[in-house]
């Protein structure tokens, strides 16, 4: 229990530092969650003990997925932090999603084009769905060709989410200014009524 002096001074803390976390609640996480799992099965299934691509894809996914969540919580008090990590997000998405593009292109098997039923039907799929366990059990029924581009897909929709999200980041922060300010402005605001 605080005396009441001491919490009258800490009273706006809560809105200094606004707890943001709240990443299961981002469709581009839910999203990445999805990657990760699939790119986890698929590396399982289809690619051999030792390989070291395994250990790079499943890497990779991960880091997509972790970082949006370390972003998210790191906000509180930094914009930075949270628009660089969201953006090694994306980073690490574009290497898995290089990573399928290989896989395909070396063993000869074919990529949807971007026009294809294939890529349309996944692309409502991915709107429609955002649970793991449901993609997870169609890739279960499928071929590593389809899986890698299932894959394909949900990481274009994951990165054209995390985008947007990092956009809506940057325009907040470029509107109402970042964790310093709001210390300083605190401290003027503190100084004004004392």
């Amino acid at each position: 229990m605080c005396n009441e002096k001491f919490c009258a001074k800490f009273a706006n803390m809560k809105d200094l530092v606004s707890y943001t976390g709240g990443y299961r609640s981002l469709i581009a996480y839910r999203k990445a969650e999805i990657i990760y799992d699939i790119t986890y099965y698929f590396c399982e299934k289809y690619l051999k003990r030792g390989d070291r691509t395994i250990d790079q894809m499943v890497q990779a996914a991960r880091s997509g997925k972790q970082n949006i969540i370390e972003a998210t919580e790191a906000a509180a008090t930094s914009s930075e932090t949270l628009l660089k990590l969201l953006n090694v997000a994306r980073a690490s998405l574009h290497e898995l999603l290089a990573d399928y593009e290989d896989y395909l292109r070396v063993r000869n098997l074919r990529m949807w084009a971007n026009d294809s039923a294939e890529v349309k039907a996944m692309r409502k799929l991915g709107r429609e769905h955002d649970d793991s366990e449901y993609f997870l059990a169609l890739a279960q029924s499928r071929s590593d060709e389809v899986i890698s581009n299932m894959a394909i897909v949900l990481i274009h929709q994951a990165d054209m989410l995390l985008s947007r999200y990092i956009q809506y980041q940057y325009n907040i922060f470029v509107k109402n200014g970042g964790f310093r300010e709001s210390l300083t402005k605190a401290r003027l605001d503190f100084r004004n009524k004392h």
